[in-house]
């Protein structure tokens, strides 16, 4: 997972440098995000099936196969249809790679389902941490084509190395202690779980909420730099960097962190709970950096402290899928709840017209709204919604124990009461 968080979090480092040299606008460059987002997004669904049927290995080198040639595309693009062929090529390895890794954490942990994705994901989250200065350095010194390339190689290699080792639990490995959470006792397939309201009602929370993070992780280069304070200088531990280069690298540490801990949170208090806990105080975080963003201090504290409780979604919707719709069909369902995120990419590219025209604060001001209103979604109309659907799941599995089929449901029924 780590090995293709650069892809999208290390992403804003090269706008402006791509930028600078083909002078295609922000935009257009953008578009490119968005294409890569939309691609290791909608394809999730897809190559989770693989997985579910064939088994991670396969589907995860095949990725880093995939995230490889996509930076390596990137770093000879000299038109934007090339630049946009190399996002979806890096999408394509990317959610790969993502679904085998979060579905077989879902299969492998039924009973902490919420902290085991979230320990799978950190990677995802803060796995550009580390590599965040040295792409910034490698793009000041060398140009950004060579830090694609080289960067695309190295994360690649690792990737595939790493598929290599991994499999899926057997049943021996399942035996584990009943969760704490409330989790459905019926398998749901991809069809049927397309087909129920509550999937749709988590579709759009995943959406409403996707939307303003990757909005922030696209735009927080362009945004510092027109609030004037993207190169202002600062020391940390005897480190020189600029307050972009820093607040990107705490971003994603606290982006990573934030995920098992609310994964771990989630599987105490609920899902739901959490979730509104959570984008609560994103929404609080966003709309300070909209009022004040422009001083470096609040710049420092809020975008860390919105990326902390942002990431927290990539643990607690697979999460919920899984136990709303049984871990059975986990990857693929969880895939299709995944194309969420790559529908709200969608509004990427907007968001730079939106602010020429209105201004960040205009922006940053409507996503905050846009964050405590999914947080009023999860408390208020999720959590009853999901109660009712489990209680009749319930219900229809006990009613199916009786009959002819006496025998075999108190069976049944003896290993689910277990």
């Amino acid at each position: 997972m780590a090995t293709i968080a650069n892809l999208q979090y290390g992403w804003t480092l090269f706008v402006d440098p791509i930028d600078a040299k083909h002078h295609w606008g922000r935009a257009a460059i953008q578009l490119a995000f968005t294409i890569f987002v939309v691609t290791e997004t909608w394809l999730v669904p897809i190559e989770g099936w693989f997985m579910d049927k064939f088994g991670p290995t396969v589907t995860v080198v095949f990725g880093g196969i995939g995230i490889a040639l996509g930076w390596i595309i990137n770093s000879h693009a000299s038109s934007l249809p090339v630049l946009y062929s190399g996002a979806v090529v890096s999408g394509l390895g990317a959610s790969a790679i993502w679904c085998s890794c979060i579905g077989n954490a879902l299969k492998w942990f039924p009973d902490r389902r919420g902290l085991a994705a979230g320990l799978t994901i950190v990677g995802f989250g803060a796995g550009a941490a580390l590599t965040i200065i040295p792409i910034a350095k490698v793009i000041i010194s060398h140009g950004y084509e060579v830090a694609f390339f080289w960067f695309g190689i190295v994360q690649g290699m690792i990737a595939v190395f790493l598929g290599l080792l991994m499999r899926s639990p057997d049943k021996a490995s399942l035996k584990m202690p009943a969760p704490k959470i409330t989790q459905s006792k019926i398998d749901f397939s991809p069809r049927q779980t397309l087909s129920q309201p509550l999937f749709w009602l988590m579709y759009l929370m995943f959406f409403m909420v996707a939307s303003c993070g990757l909005m922030a992780i696209a735009q927080l280069g362009p945004l510092a730099k027109d609030f004037g304070i993207a190169g202002l200088p600062v020391s940390i531990f005897g480190l020189q960097m600029t307050i972009l280069t820093l607040a990107i690298s705490l971003d994603r540490i606290l982006d990573g962190f934030g995920r098992p801990i609310f994964g771990h949170v989630s599987d105490r208090i609920g899902r739901e709970n959490t979730m509104f806990i959570a984008f609560t105080v994103g929404a609080i975080a966003l709309f300070l950096v909209a009022r004040f963003g422009h001083h470096p201090v609040i710049f420092l504290m809020m975008t860390p402290l919105f990326f902390f409780v942002y990431g927290e979604i990539f643990t607690l919707f697979p999460s919920i899928c899984t136990d709303t719709f049984g871990a059975k069909f986990a990857t693929t369902n969880v895939g299709m709840l995944y194309t969420a995120k790559g529908t709200a990419a969608i509004v990427v590219p907007l968001v730079s017209v939106i602010a020429a025209a209105y201004g960040w604060t205009t922006v940053f001001t409507l996503a905050a709204i846009v964050n405590f209103s999914a947080g009023a979604l999860a408390f208020f109309v999720l959590k009853p919604a999901r109660g009712k659907f489990l209680r009749e799941t319930e219900k229809k599995t006990v009613a199916s124990m009786k009959g002819p089929n006496a025998v075999i449901g108190n069976t049944l029924k003896e290993r689910i009461s277990t």
